[in-house]
C-alpha cells in the first residue's frame, strides 16, 4: 500500500459532519481525501482536496468513484454495498469491509447475528406484514424498526397498545421487546489489519424523547468496574466476530437488573464518541485513520471529565442558521464549540455540538446543562 500520508489518496463515502470532523484529523496527516456526496453544500464541501456530486445508492456512481482512490471509508452506512464488494474483488481496500456494511444496513441481519452469537440484546422477531404484526408473541408495549433505512431515531415506532397498530410501519421490519433500561450506554472500538484493538471507555448517553437522538453524553462513567468491563468485553467480542477493520461503536442498555443488552450497531465514527477530540488521548476520529490505515492504535484513555451536547436545530425553524447565545456559552472555561458547517437548519437536524471538560465532574455537567439549555439554533 502507499505511504497513508501524501500520495495515498483516501476516499470517504458521505460528506456529513462525521466526514468533516474525519478531514480535520486526516489534514494532520497530510492525507489526500476524496468526498461523495448527494448535497453539493454537505459540510464536507470546502475541506477536502476533491468534492464529488453524486448519489451514495447509486452502483455506477460509488463504483467509479471508488475507482479513483485507494482506500475507501464511509461516515453513513446507507451506500450501495454492491460497488463496494465490486471494488474490493478489483483490489480498493474498503473499510469497513463491504459484508460488514451490508450485515449493518439490515436491522434484521444484525439481530440475526447477535442470536447466532450470543450477543445479549432484547428479544426479537422479524416480521414481514400487518398479518405478523398484529400477531406478535411480544406483549405489549414493544419497539418495531423498519429493517433498513432507519437513522437518527427515523424507522423506530413505540408500539404502546393495539391503537397503535395503525400508525405502525408496513415495510419489512423486526419487533423487539421494551427494555426498561436504567441506562443508555456505548463503547466504541478500533481494530487494524494487525489484529490490534482498543476500546474507548463506557460513555452514558441521554436521548432527545421527540427525536430519539443523543443529546447529552457523559465520559468518564460512574457505573461500576464490573459494568464497565464487561460493556467493553461485548463490544470487543462483536468486533471479533466482525473481524471489522477500523471502528465499531455498540449501543447498549443497562437495564435495571443489571444486565447490559446491545442496541445496535455503527461502523464508522458515530455520534458517542465526538468527545474523544477533547477528553481522550486518541480522537474517534484519528483512532479510525490509524485503524484502516493499519497504523498502531492510540492510548484510548480518558483525560478529562468531558460532556458532549448535541446542538439540534429548533421546532419551528427552517432556513438560513443563527446560532443564538454562542458568546454567552463561549464565555466559560472548558467549553468547545464544533459547528458542522451547515448553512440551514430545520427541526432536530444536527447542526454542531459542544464539548466540556472540567477538572471537577459535577461543574463539568453543570456548564453542559447551561449550554444544553442556552445555545439554540434559530432561523
Amino acid at each position: 500500500m502507499k505511504a497513508f500520508y501524501g500520495d495515498l489518496k483516501l476516499g470517504i463515502l458521505g460528506g456529513g459532519q462525521l466526514g468533516r470532523m474525519l478531514i480535520q484529523q486526516a489534514i494532520n496527516y497530510n492525507v489526500n481525501v476524496k468526498v461523495l456526496d448527494p448535497d453539493r453544500n454537505a459540510p464536507c464541501r470546502k475541506l477536502c482536496d476533491e468534492f464529488v456530486v453524486g448519489a451514495l445508492s447509486d452502483y455506477d456512481t460509488v463504483y467509479n468513484f471508488g475507482k479513483q482512490v485507494d482506500l475507501l471509508t464511509i461516515e453513513i452506512e446507507k451506500v450501495n454495498v454492491d460497488a463496494l464488494a465490486q471494488l474490493e474483488t478489483e483490489g480498493v481496500l474498503v473499510y469497513p469491509q463491504s459484508r460488514i456494511i451490508r450485515l449493518i444496513q439490515d436491522k434484521g441481519l444484525q439481530k440475526q447475528f447477535f442470536k447466532e452469537n450470543d450477543i445479549p440484546t432484547a428479544a426479537f422477531k422479524i416480521i414481514s406484514s400487518a398479518e405478523e404484526l398484529k400477531e406478535s408473541p411480544i406483549p405489549f408495549p414493544f419497539i418495531q424498526k423498519l429493517r433498513k433505512d432507519g437513522y437518527d431515531g427515523r424507522g423506530v415506532y413505540k408500539m404502546v397498545d393495539e391503537s397503535s397498530l395503525a400508525g405502525a410501519f408496513t415495510e419489512p421490519s423486526l419487533i423487539e421487546e421494551w427494555i426498561d433500561f436504567e441506562k443508555e450506554i456505548a463503547v466504541i472500538v478500533a481494530c487494524n489489519g494487525k489484529g490490534e484493538m482498543k476500546a474507548f471507555p463506557l460513555v452514558e448517553m441521554e436521548f432527545n424523547p421527540k427525536s430519539n437522538l443523543v443529546e447529552f453524553l457523559i465520559s468518564p462513567s460512574l457505573l461500576s468496574f464490573d459494568i464497565q468491563q464487561k460493556a467493553q468485553q461485548i463490544a470487543m467480542q462483536i468486533a471479533e466476530k466482525l473481524n471489522i477493520t477500523g471502528l465499531l461503536a455498540v449501543e447498549m442498555f443497562l437495564d435495571k437488573q443489571g444486565n447490559i443488552l446491545v442496541n445496535e450497531l455503527a461502523p464508522r465514527p458515530h455520534n458517542s464518541g465526538h468527545q474523544t477530540i477533547e477528553g481522550n488521548v486518541v480522537s474517534q476520529f484519528e483512532q479510525h485513520l490509524r485503524a484502516i490505515f493499519n497504523l498502531p492504535l492510540g492510548d484510548t484513555a480518558n483525560l478529562h471529565n468531558a460532556i458532549m451536547v448535541n446542538i439540534l436545530g429548533e421546532a419551528d425553524h427552517e432556513g438560513p442558521a443563527i446560532y443564538d447565545c454562542l458568546e454567552d456559552v463561549l464565555k466559560l472555561e472548558g467549553v468547545y464549540v464544533h459547528l458542522y458547517g451547515k448553512a440551514l437548519t430545520k427541526p432536530m437536524r444536527k447542526m454542531g455540538h459542544v464539548t466540556v471538560v472540567d477538572a471537577d465532574r459535577e461543574k463539568a455537567i453543570e456548564k453542559a446543562r447551561f449550554v444544553q439549555n442556552t445555545l439554540k439554533v434559530v432561523s
